[in-house]
């Protein structure tokens, strides 16, 4: 089973929360506090692995998240940070945030990283909170909360040579033939239903990857047939290798097929239309073949070098492998606007609360006043309510934020309920 979409779930791992601790020494009175920070939770990493092929094992797991981080000890000392989830994807890879669409990363190359959802940072512990005028505190911040999202992955194969065509025009005998692969032939449209990669030796030291690709039809950049299943693997290709049915044996006109196929690919992505082509006319064994081709020569307006082939009899194929390998030769391995490079993962900037951007709004819920604010809402996940330093607090973050304020400006009233997330206050005056 090919799979090449996958719809995945990835949530980075908790901070370990920060504790209330203070020393118990001999020798040592009013110790002072020593609660240790909490540790980071572990990162959500996706690694290229060049021994897969597809996306089959997003199909039976669908949810990664990572471990969180070790929560604070006495004595000051920090809780231990969480190992990355490391999930491993085939070359060739593509991820994008599921609901916002954005492009997050290319992995092309084996062993790239790309963290696509990260840990949140330990708590602090009580140790953190003292000051001249409060040298015991009895607060602890909770872990921040780790990233979670979903995100789409797709898969384009990673091909130099990509075999394009109407149906049933003979890339997988051509494929089959020049390769080891055995792709599945047939005498009937779309018997390929997923693209198919096989290595092609030259002869010469020489050696090129070479994919069949599931045939196109009129309207195929707009979904038709197998469509953008086929086109979106095609982008990743050098060269194209256009196949023509020259006999005709199904009645249609070469030249119209080769017009039809190259008008799809330029409309599902101007650079396809770009790249460079080779024509292999196939089906030189059938008789008309030849009158065909001199009709196509005719026809063809374009400096396209085209090449007579039959699969079958593999008159001409290996004239036309020299050719594809000649012209690869001339080829960058990267195309640069085909490929977004993605840096390799660097050490990750902590942003405090203090840092964050400070808006909010606040709506009605009938009788309840909600506060949105990506701020407010993990603060309110990282403090420790059963604390009494805590909640004072959080009460006077919300009072300098000016939260206060424009709840008794929305009309909110001693006993009201506000509502944070998944939490829900009393407003007290």
């Amino acid at each position: 089973m090919f799979v090449d979409t996958a719809r995945v779930y990835v949530k980075g791992g908790d901070g370990g929360n920060g504790i209330v601790s203070f020393r118990r020494e001999k020798y040592v009175p009013e110790g002072g506090p020593a609660g240790g920070d909490g540790g980071c939770g572990g990162d959500v990493v996706l690694v290229v692995d060049e021994g897969l092929r597809t996306l089959l094992d997003f199909k039976y797991q669908r949810h990664f998240k990572a471990d969180r981080g070790e929560h604070g000890k006495p004595k000051n000392q920090h809780g231990r940070n969480a190992e990355d989830l490391v999930v491993r994807v085939p070359p060739g890879t593509t991820v994008i945030d599921a609901e916002s669409g954005e492009f997050l990363g290319d992995l092309v190359r084996h062993g790239q990283r790309l963290v696509v959802a990260h840990g949140g940072r330990g708590g602090r512990g009580n140790t953190r909170f003292a000051t001249p005028a409060n040298k015991a505190p009895e607060i602890a911040e909770k872990g921040e909360p780790g990233e979670e999202r979903w995100i789409q992955l797709e898969l384009k194969v990673l091909a130099d040579v990509g075999l394009v065509g109407f149906p049933s025009v003979g890339k997988s005998t051509l494929l089959s033939v020049v390769s080891s692969a055995r792709p599945k032939i047939g005498a009937y449209h779309f018997t390929t239903l997923t693209p198919n990669l096989g290595v092609v030796d030259v002869g010469d030291g020489r050696s090129f990857v070479m994919a069949d690709l599931p045939g196109l039809i009129e309207g195929a950049h707009e979904g038709h047939g197998l469509g953008h299943q086929f086109l979106r693997h095609a982008e990743r290709t050098r060269v194209i290798v256009h196949v023509v049915d020259i006999a005709a044996t199904e009645g249609r006109d070469p030249y119209e097929d080769f017009v039809t196929i190259t008008n799809e690919l330029t409309q599902y992505n101007e650079r396809l239309g770009k790249l460079p082509v080779i024509i292999a006319a196939n089906k030189m064994d059938v008789p008309g073949a030849e009158e065909n081709l001199r009709e196509f020569r005719e026809k063809l307006k374009e400096d396209i070098p085209i090449y007579p082939i039959s699969g079958v009899t593999r008159q001409g194929v290996q004239e036309l492998m020299y050719a594809v390998a000649d012209l690869l030769d001339t080829i960058p391995l990267v195309q640069e606007d085909a490929l977004t490079e993605v840096e390799e993962q660097q050490e990750r900037k902590v942003y405090r609360l203090e840092d964050e951007d400070d808006s909010f709004t606040i709506t009605r819920d009938n009788d309840v006043f909600v506060i949105h604010s990506a701020k407010i809402e993990k603060l309110v996940k990282m403090t420790n309510f059963e604390q009494y330093d805590a909640v004072k607090r959080f009460q006077r973050i919300m009072k300098a934020m000016g939260v206060d304020d424009e709840l008794r400006k929305r009309g909110a009233e001693d006993g009201d309920t506000i509502r944070i997330g998944d939490y829900e206050f009393d407003f007290v005056e």
